[in-house]
């Protein structure tokens, strides 16, 4: 036996740190779009 991960398990944490980097530039995209129709919200009850 050696120490250390299988390369099933290094495969899953590769998949699993993808996975992760993908759902936090989801969450920053979705932010940005919360704060921009926020903002023009905000913009349309001034104009009115």
């Amino acid at each position: 036996m050696r120490e250390g991960v299988t390369t099933s398990e290094a495969q899953r944490v590769k998949e699993l740190e993808r996975e992760v980097r993908d759902l936090r530039k989801a969450n920053e995209i979705l932010k940005l779009a919360s704060a921009f129709f926020a903002q023009a919200q905000l913009n349309s009850r001034i104009k009115s």
